[in-house]
Protein backbone atom coordinates (compact mmCIF):
# COMPACT_ATOMS: atom_id res chain seq x y z
CA UNK A 1 0.00 0.00 0.00
CA UNK A 2 1.26 2.88 -0.89
CA UNK A 3 1.34 5.88 2.15
CA UNK A 4 0.24 8.91 1.72
CA UNK A 5 -2.17 8.89 -1.14
CA UNK A 6 -5.49 10.70 -2.02
CA UNK A 7 -8.19 8.42 -2.38
CA UNK A 8 -10.96 11.32 -2.26
CA UNK A 9 -11.76 13.91 -4.22
CA UNK A 10 -11.32 17.38 -2.62
CA UNK A 11 -13.53 20.28 -4.04
CA UNK A 12 -9.62 22.59 -2.71
CA UNK A 13 -9.88 26.88 -2.07
CA UNK A 14 -6.61 27.58 -2.55
CA UNK A 15 -6.07 30.57 -0.04
CA UNK A 16 -3.93 31.40 2.73
CA UNK A 17 -5.80 30.90 6.29
CA UNK A 18 -6.36 33.79 9.03
CA UNK A 19 -3.74 33.81 11.91
CA UNK A 20 -6.48 35.55 13.79
CA UNK A 21 -8.64 32.78 13.64
CA UNK A 22 -6.67 29.89 12.58
CA UNK A 23 -3.76 30.81 14.48
CA UNK A 24 -4.18 29.70 18.09
CA UNK A 25 -4.98 26.16 17.03
CA UNK A 26 -2.57 25.92 14.48
CA UNK A 27 -0.04 26.50 17.40
CA UNK A 28 -1.76 23.96 19.67
CA UNK A 29 -1.56 21.09 16.92
CA UNK A 30 2.17 22.24 16.12
CA UNK A 31 3.34 22.06 19.90
CA UNK A 32 1.71 18.48 19.63
CA UNK A 33 2.92 17.63 16.18
CA UNK A 34 6.52 18.29 17.62
CA UNK A 35 6.14 16.12 20.13
CA UNK A 36 5.30 13.22 17.76
CA UNK A 37 8.43 14.27 15.62
CA UNK A 38 10.49 13.80 18.18
CA UNK A 39 9.58 10.44 19.06
CA UNK A 40 9.58 9.30 15.75
CA UNK A 41 5.32 8.95 15.33
CA UNK A 42 5.45 11.50 12.50
CA UNK A 43 8.16 12.14 10.44
CA UNK A 44 9.46 10.87 7.13
CA UNK A 45 12.37 7.35 7.12
CA UNK A 46 13.44 6.55 3.63
CA UNK A 47 13.67 3.33 4.47
CA UNK A 48 9.65 3.23 5.54
CA UNK A 49 6.78 3.72 3.13
CA UNK A 50 8.65 4.33 0.48
CA UNK A 51 10.20 7.53 2.26
CA UNK A 52 6.62 9.08 2.06
CA UNK A 53 5.93 11.69 5.03
CA UNK A 54 3.62 10.26 7.55
CA UNK A 55 1.55 10.90 10.52
CA UNK A 56 -1.31 13.89 10.80
CA UNK A 57 -2.85 15.88 13.82
CA UNK A 58 -6.12 17.82 13.32
CA UNK A 59 -8.32 20.00 15.82
CA UNK A 60 -11.98 21.02 15.65
CA UNK A 61 -13.21 24.51 14.30
CA UNK A 62 -16.57 25.26 15.05
CA UNK A 63 -19.10 24.25 17.89
CA UNK A 64 -19.77 20.84 18.95
CA UNK A 65 -23.22 20.44 17.88
CA UNK A 66 -22.21 20.58 13.94
CA UNK A 67 -24.31 18.40 11.91
CA UNK A 68 -22.81 14.86 10.53
CA UNK A 69 -19.95 15.86 8.01
CA UNK A 70 -20.16 18.80 8.55
CA UNK A 71 -17.59 19.00 11.79
CA UNK A 72 -14.45 21.65 10.29
CA UNK A 73 -11.45 20.61 11.33
CA UNK A 74 -8.22 22.16 10.86
CA UNK A 75 -5.99 19.13 9.91
CA UNK A 76 -2.11 19.24 8.32
CA UNK A 77 -2.25 18.81 4.71
CA UNK A 78 -0.93 16.19 2.45
CA UNK A 79 2.73 14.99 2.55
CA UNK A 80 3.49 17.51 5.39
CA UNK A 81 4.62 14.62 8.17
CA UNK A 82 8.54 14.86 6.31
CA UNK A 83 8.78 18.48 6.94
CA UNK A 84 11.13 19.40 10.13
CA UNK A 85 8.81 21.79 11.49
CA UNK A 86 5.39 23.34 10.18
CA UNK A 87 3.12 26.49 10.46
CA UNK A 88 -0.30 27.91 9.92
CA UNK A 89 0.36 27.70 6.15
CA UNK A 90 1.03 23.60 6.54
CA UNK A 91 -2.36 23.40 7.73
CA UNK A 92 -5.70 22.69 5.54
CA UNK A 93 -9.27 23.74 6.69
CA UNK A 94 -11.42 20.92 5.83
CA UNK A 95 -15.48 22.25 6.34
CA UNK A 96 -17.30 19.32 5.03
CA UNK A 97 -16.83 15.72 3.92
CA UNK A 98 -18.72 13.30 2.43
CA UNK A 99 -18.54 9.62 2.65
CA UNK A 100 -21.18 8.12 0.28
CA UNK A 101 -19.88 10.76 -2.38
CA UNK A 102 -16.09 10.34 -0.95
CA UNK A 103 -15.32 14.05 -1.52
CA UNK A 104 -13.94 16.75 0.64
CA UNK A 105 -14.39 20.49 0.29
CA UNK A 106 -11.59 22.52 1.91
CA UNK A 107 -9.56 25.50 1.86
CA UNK A 108 -5.72 26.21 2.11
CA UNK A 109 -2.26 26.64 0.65
CA UNK A 110 -1.67 22.69 1.03
CA UNK A 111 -4.51 20.13 0.48
CA UNK A 112 -6.08 18.07 3.14
CA UNK A 113 -4.17 15.22 4.35
CA UNK A 114 -4.92 11.71 2.77
CA UNK A 115 -6.52 10.70 6.42
CA UNK A 116 -9.12 13.57 6.51
CA UNK A 117 -12.06 10.62 6.01
CA UNK A 118 -10.78 9.17 9.10
CA UNK A 119 -10.45 12.14 11.36
CA UNK A 120 -14.22 13.24 10.43
CA UNK A 121 -15.17 9.81 10.51
CA UNK A 122 -14.19 9.95 13.65
CA UNK A 123 -15.54 13.62 14.97
CA UNK A 124 -18.75 12.42 13.37
CA UNK A 125 -18.81 9.49 16.55
CA UNK A 126 -19.78 12.32 18.93
CA UNK A 127 -19.54 16.30 19.40
CA UNK A 128 -17.15 15.96 22.52
CA UNK A 129 -14.53 14.66 20.79
CA UNK A 130 -11.94 17.55 19.39
CA UNK A 131 -8.90 16.20 18.32
CA UNK A 132 -7.41 13.39 16.39
CA UNK A 133 -3.66 12.64 15.84
CA UNK A 134 -2.61 10.35 13.69
CA UNK A 135 0.74 8.57 14.04
CA UNK A 136 3.27 5.54 13.28
CA UNK A 137 4.60 3.56 15.50
CA UNK A 138 6.09 0.06 15.26
CA UNK A 139 6.06 -0.98 18.90
CA UNK A 140 2.48 0.00 19.09
CA UNK A 141 1.31 -1.67 16.25
CA UNK A 142 2.90 -4.74 16.04
CA UNK A 143 1.66 -5.25 20.28
CA UNK A 144 -1.93 -3.91 19.62
CA UNK A 145 -3.86 -6.77 20.57
CA UNK A 146 -1.71 -7.74 23.66
CA UNK A 147 -2.42 -4.20 24.57
CA UNK A 148 -6.01 -4.59 23.92
CA UNK A 149 -6.41 -1.52 21.31
CA UNK A 150 -9.00 -2.22 18.68
CA UNK A 151 -7.90 -3.17 15.28
CA UNK A 152 -9.48 -2.30 12.01
CA UNK A 153 -10.04 -4.76 9.44
CA UNK A 154 -6.68 -5.72 7.92
CA UNK A 155 -8.70 -5.28 4.34
CA UNK A 156 -10.27 -2.24 4.54
CA UNK A 157 -7.78 0.44 3.17
CA UNK A 158 -7.05 4.06 5.11
CA UNK A 159 -8.44 6.92 3.87
CA UNK A 160 -11.33 5.77 2.11
CA UNK A 161 -15.37 5.35 3.26
CA UNK A 162 -14.57 2.15 4.21
CA UNK A 163 -12.55 2.84 7.33
CA UNK A 164 -14.35 5.68 8.15
CA UNK A 165 -17.15 3.27 8.58
CA UNK A 166 -14.82 0.39 10.08
CA UNK A 167 -13.85 3.15 12.58
CA UNK A 168 -17.99 4.01 13.60
CA UNK A 169 -18.28 -0.03 13.98
CA UNK A 170 -15.48 0.12 16.51
CA UNK A 171 -16.80 2.99 18.80
CA UNK A 172 -20.12 0.56 18.70
CA UNK A 173 -18.80 -2.64 19.39
CA UNK A 174 -15.21 -2.83 19.73
CA UNK A 175 -14.08 -0.84 22.75
CA UNK A 176 -12.86 2.28 20.84
CA UNK A 177 -14.63 4.62 23.07
CA UNK A 178 -13.33 3.78 26.15
CA UNK A 179 -9.77 3.12 24.85
CA UNK A 180 -9.76 6.34 22.02
CA UNK A 181 -7.11 4.63 20.43
CA UNK A 182 -7.29 2.04 17.27
CA UNK A 183 -4.65 0.83 15.33
CA UNK A 184 -4.98 0.70 11.46
CA UNK A 185 -4.99 -3.20 10.67
CA UNK A 186 -4.63 -2.35 7.00
CA UNK A 187 -2.18 0.36 7.39
CA UNK A 188 1.08 -0.20 8.59
CA UNK A 189 2.45 0.83 12.06
CA UNK A 190 -0.71 3.22 11.64
CA UNK A 191 -2.37 4.31 15.05
CA UNK A 192 -5.52 6.92 15.51
CA UNK A 193 -5.84 8.19 18.91
CA UNK A 194 -8.52 11.36 20.21
CA UNK A 195 -9.98 13.15 22.65
CA UNK A 196 -11.70 15.76 24.03
CA UNK A 197 -8.82 18.57 24.08
CA UNK A 198 -5.26 18.14 22.85
CA UNK A 199 -3.80 17.20 26.44
CA UNK A 200 -6.44 14.32 26.45
CA UNK A 201 -5.59 12.64 22.65
CA UNK A 202 -1.91 13.16 23.32
CA UNK A 203 -1.99 11.34 26.74
CA UNK A 204 -3.91 8.44 25.25
CA UNK A 205 -0.95 8.17 22.73
CA UNK A 206 2.14 8.54 24.96
CA UNK A 207 0.36 6.23 27.65
CA UNK A 208 -0.01 3.43 25.03
CA UNK A 209 3.54 4.35 23.34
CA UNK A 210 5.40 3.62 27.40
CA UNK A 211 3.16 0.60 27.39
CA UNK A 212 4.18 -0.83 24.18
CA UNK A 213 8.17 -0.29 25.69
CA UNK A 214 7.57 -1.69 28.63
CA UNK A 215 6.31 -4.80 27.31
CA UNK A 216 8.84 -4.81 24.74
CA UNK A 217 11.34 -4.77 27.50
CA UNK A 218 10.01 -7.22 29.83
CA UNK A 219 10.12 -10.05 27.04
CA UNK A 220 13.82 -9.03 26.56
CA UNK A 221 13.90 -7.04 23.15
CA UNK A 222 15.48 -3.92 24.13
Amino acid sequence: MIEGVIKFSAEHQRERLPSRRFGALGCELTAWREIMSKTQLVGRDPHLYAGAGYGNVSGRVGPPGSPLGGRAMLITGTQTGGLPQVGLDDYCLVERYDYRRNQVWSRGLVEPSSETMTHGAIYDLSPHIRFVFHGHSAVIWQQARELGIPWTDPAVPYGTPEMAMEVQRLYRTGGLSERRIVAMGGHEDGVVVFGRNAEEAGQVLMVYLARAYARTCRVGQI
